[in-house]
């Protein structure tokens, strides 16, 4: 399984709009579509998010169609609004 860390800041005050809107709608499809999750967990201090996306097989492949299908297009609002920034790592286990 691969994975890849996201850490995300969020726009300031927005931190609890975020987390809400990404457990009702980017969980779910990550899951739908065969996604393992870990976390997520918060830095209320810094208003950042982070988490884990795991998948067994071509991870950046099944995160292509992740985001081209109809169903991520379909997010409204969409939570990727209120990041303010953030990096992503790829990682493999050994």
């Amino acid at each position: 399984m691969r994975f890849q860390l996201r850490v995300y800041r969020i726009e300031d005050g927005r931190l609890d709009d975020f987390v809400r809107e990404w457990q009702q709608l980017v969980l779910p499809l990550r899951r739908k579509l065969d996604f393992s999750v870990v976390g997520p967990w918060i830095d209320r201090d810094d208003s950042r998010f982070v988490w884990l996306v795991g998948y067994d097989g071509d991870i950046r492949e099944a995160d292509e169609r992740y985001y081209a299908s109809p169903e991520r297009a379909a997010f409204d609002p969409d939570p990727a609004r209120l990041v303010a920034d953030s990096f992503k790592l790829w990682l493999e286990a050994i």
